[in-house]
């Protein structure tokens, strides 16, 4: 034991480490998290679920039900971020928990996105688009999920060399690399999306309301907002400051996703899509 190195990281002086098994030798966040961004992070996102929840089932827009899902994950990242700030910060399997869930949580709203996009563009015109429907919901659903997967790999491994006091490099890059593909795939949808979006606007805006036109294109700015934090969060590297001070994370990966999933809330595609529209589009998918 005398001969391992000093921790390198995090330690909270008001916050002794327990030192049981399955604790890292320093805070894996780079801080202590904050109970009021845990606990805010689980009302605003469960208030949210009920939200959604209720026009999913009276709209009957089950091609949008990834949003509930993807709601769900947030309430279990910030519920399992409270137990790092109340009950142990050093608990590798809280980190690992937590992150699982605020990161693959995205991917599910991607893919209800991705979904209205498909349907507004059957609702205006193959003309107006790059790609067909079905081909953008499926490329980008797929890109999302194996971005995510490697994310996950590389956080997880950060947590057990963190947790045996080994080198977090590789898993690190690991990391980045899932960041950077992700980042490259959501860039190349949001290019289409704005092509689309733009070109089609003056049909758009008399098929769906000003309000949602706007609400949707927010959204997807958001969310492609936070892919670029966790992205330049990773690329500067463990410990630095961007991983190092909540604000960043309460302001680059809180926020965003909180205004996406609200405003999708307020303007509900169960409100402001046409039902021809989705049902063609439902249909197609059938038979894809």
């Amino acid at each position: 034991m005398g001969d391992r190195p000093p921790p390198q990281g995090y330690i909270d002086p008001n916050f002794p480490n327990p030192g049981t098994d399955g604790d890292a030798t320093i805070i894996i966040y780079g801080y202590t998290p904050s109970i009021v961004v845990g606990v805010l992070g689980c009302v605003l996102f469960l208030v949210a679920l009920i939200a959604h929840l209720f026009q999913l089932l009276k709209y009957r827009s089950w091609y949008f039900s990834t949003m509930i899902v993807g709601i769900a994950f947030e309430i279990v990242g910030y519920a399992f971020r409270c137990l790092s700030a109340k009950v142990s910060p050093y608990r590798v399997n809280f980190f690992v928990i937590q992150y699982f869930f605020i990161v693959v949580a995205p991917v599910f709203f991607a893919a209800a996105i991705y979904t209205v996009l498909s349907i507004l563009i059957n609702s205006t015109g193959r003309q107006y688009a790059p790609l067909a429907p079905k081909l953008i919901l499926w490329i980008f659903i797929t890109c999302d999920v194996v971005a995510t997967i490697v994310q996950i790999a590389g956080a997880a491994l950060i947590g057990i060399a963190y947790s045996n006091r080994k080198d977090p490099t590789t898993p690190n890059n690991i990391l980045l690399g899932g960041l950077a593909f992700q980042a490259f795939s959501v860039l190349v949808f949001i290019i289409l999306f704005a092509s689309f979006m733009w070109k089609a606007r003056r049909v758009l805006l008399k098929v769906v309301s000003k309000g949602f036109y706007f609400a949707f294109i927010l959204s997807v700015i958001m969310i492609y907002l936070r892919v670029c934090f966790r992205l330049a969060e990773t690329a500067e590297g463990l410990m630095e400051n961007l991983s190092t001070h909540e604000v960043y994370f309460g302001t680059l990966e809180f926020m965003p996703v909180v205004i996406a999933v609200w405003l999708l809330a307020i303007w509900h595609p169960g409100r402001c899509v046409p039902k021809v529209a989705v049902r063609d589009v439902e249909g197609e998918f059938d038979g894809y």
